[in-house]
C-alpha cells in the first residue's frame, strides 16, 4: 500500500531505490519525484486534445471512467477489421485466430492479477456484473441464520445484490461503521464476525472518498471464522496491482474501463474451489456441456459462467489495456498520482469555505469536496463551462452522503495523465464558481 503525503525518510530512500526515482530533501522530508514523460503519455489519448465549451478539456472524473488510449482503440479498430468472428464455435479460420486472442488475453489477465489458473478469470460486463453473479450464486448456499457483512463505504453495487440476497435467502446484513475521516472502524468489524459468518463484502478503494481499505486485515479476519471474501477492485485496479494470491482473496471483481479499456467489459477472478461449489449464473449458448429435455449438464470453468456470445473486441482489448498501463508501471502510476493528490489537496484547502470530505491518512487520488452554502451540482455545472469534468452527487454512496448529512459532493479524481497545471485551472475554476455562487 501508499501512504498519503509523506513518509519517514528511510521509508521513502528504500521506495525511491526500488523504482528509480529522483529524491529532494525538503525540510527534513524526501518526496518522490516521479520520472514520468506525462507529456508523451498525453499523447496517447486523442481525447485530451479537444475543446469543451470553447476551453480545453480537463478532464478530472477518471473514477468514472478512465480515458483510452490510442493503442486500446486501434486494437478495438484491428479486430473489426481483421478478426471479427464468434468465438469457440467455429472450425474456420477467422473463428479460431478470434478465439485465440480472446484467451490470451484471459491469460494475460490472469498473469496480471496473479490468478493460479486461467479459468479461474471470468469475462463479465464489468463490476457489477461480477458482484451479481456471486451473490446469485450463493443464493442456493445461504440460509436464514446465516449473516453477510458489508461496509459503510461500498458503492450502490456492492450494496443492493446483498440487500436482495438475504430477502431471498432470511440471511442478515451487518455493516462495518466508518468514522469522520472515511476510515472503517476495524475495532467493530472484529465484534461484527461470528460463527455465523458467511461472506464479507468490501471494496479496496472507495469511489467517493479514496480511502483504501486494509483488505488484508478484512480477509484474515473473515478466514478465520470460514467466511468468503468478495473485494470489489474496480477503483483500485487503475491504481495499484492486486495480487489475489497473496491477498488470499476468495472473489475479486473489477472493470476494464477503470483501466484505460473499453466500456462493457470486466472480469470476476474467484478461486477455483468456490467458482465449482457456485451455480451457474445464466443459461444458454457456450456454458453447456450436454443438453437434452431430460437435463443439461454445465461446462467446466471458465465458461460455466460466459453464456451467451460475450463481448469478444472488449474481452481482447481488455489485455490491451493491462499491457498499455505495465509499460507505464503501476509503482510509477501509483507515486505520481499521490503527488497530485498531495498537490491538488494543498491547493483546494487554500480555498476559504472548501471542505474536503475523506481524509483517511492512506488514500488515492481523489478528493471529494463542496463549498460552503453552494450545491455540488451548481460548482460542478460552471466547471463544465470552464472546460472542467468533475463528477457530482452521491456518486453511487448515498450512504456516505447521508452519514456526512449532504446531499453530494464535488469529486475530483486524478489519473497518471493529469498535471500540477490542470490541478491549477481547477483550483481557478472553483474559486470563480464560488465568486460568482455566493
Amino acid at each position: 500500500m501508499f501512504k498519503l503525503f509523506t513518509c519517514s525518510s528511510n521509508r521513502v530512500k528504500a521506495v525511491a531505490r526500488a523504482l528509480s526515482y529522483k529524491t529532494n530533501s525538503i525540510s527534513g522530508v524526501l518526496q518522490l519525484q516521479v520520472m514520468l514523460n506525462v507529456n508523451n503519455i498525453r499523447k496517447d489519448f486523442p481525447i485530451l486534445n479537444r475543446k469543451v465549451n470553447g476551453k480545453p478539456l480537463v478532464y478530472l472524473d477518471n473514477a468514472a471512467t478512465s480515458q483510452t488510449p490510442k493503442q486500446v482503440i486501434d486494437a478495438i479498430v484491428d479486430y473489426y477489421s481483421n478478426y471479427n468472428a464468434n468465438i469457440h464455435r467455429g472450425v474456420h479460420t477467422l473463428s479460431q485466430e478470434a478465439t485465440d486472442l480472446y484467451e490470451a488475453s484471459r491469460i494475460k489477465i490472469q498473469k496480471h492479477f496473479n490468478a493460479k489458473h486461467a479459468h479461474e478469470i471470468i469475462f463479465t460486463s464489468g463490476t457489477t456484473h461480477g458482484i451479481n453473479l456471486v451473490a446469485n450464486g450463493f443464493a442456493s448456499l445461504l440460509n436464514k441464520n446465516d449473516e453477510i457483512i458489508v461496509s459503510a463505504l461500498e458503492h450502490h453495487s456492492n450494496i443492493v445484490p446483498w440487500q436482495m440476497l438475504c430477502e431471498r435467502t432470511g440471511a442478515t446484513l451487518k455493516v462495518i461503521p466508518m468514522n469522520l475521516e472515511g476510515e472503517l472502524l476495524m475495532d467493530v468489524y472484529d465484534t461484527l464476525l461470528t460463527a455465523h459468518t458467511k461472506l464479507v463484502f468490501v471494496n479496496h478503494i472507495s469511489n467517493a472518498l479514496g480511502t483504501i481499505n486494509p483488505i488484508e486485515y478484512i480477509i484474515e479476519k473473515a478466514h478465520n471464522v470460514g467466511a468468503a471474501v468478495l473485494i470489489d477492485g474496480a477503483q483500485s485496479c487503475p491504481h495499484i496491482k492486486p495480487n489475489v494470491q497473496e491477498l488470499d482473496v476468495d472473489f475479486y471483481v473489477t472493470s476494464a474501463h477503470k483501466m484505460c479499456g473499453p466500456t462493457g467489459v470486466g472480469m470476476l477472478y474467484g478461486k477455483e474451489a468456490w467458482l465449482n461449489k457456485l451455480p451457474p449464473y445464466q443459461g444458454g449458448g457456450e456454458m453447456i456441456d450436454q443438453v437434452s429435455f431430460k437435463k443439461t449438464t454445465y461446462a467446466a470453468l471458465p465458461h460455466k459462467f460466459e453464456a451467451g456470445t460475450p463481448d469478444i473486441a472488449g474481452g481482447i482489448v481488455f489485455g490491451t489495456a493491462i499491457d498499455y498501463m505495465n509499460s507505464i508501471g503501476f509503482e510509477h502510476i501509483a507515486a505520481y498520482e499521490n503527488e497530485l493528490l498531495g498537490y491538488a489537496t494543498k491547493a483546494l484547502q487554500t480555498i476559504e469555505g472548501l471542505k474536503i470530505y475523506g481524509t483517511a491518512s492512506n488514500k488515492t487520488s481523489v478528493i471529494s469536496f463542496n463549498l460552503e452554502g453552494i450545491h455540488p451540482y451548481d460548482v460542478g455545472t460552471i466547471l463544465d463551462k470552464l472546460g472542467i469534468a468533475v463528477r457530482t452527487g452521491h456518486h453511487c454512496t448515498q450512504p456516505i452522503m447521508d452519514f456526512y448529512k449532504i446531499p453530494g459532493t464535488v469529486r475530483a479524481s486524478f489519473a497518471f495523465y493529469n498535471t500540477k497545471e490542470e490541478i491549477d485551472i481547477l483550483v481557478s475554476g472553483v474559486k470563480k464558481a464560488k465568486m460568482m455562487l455566493s
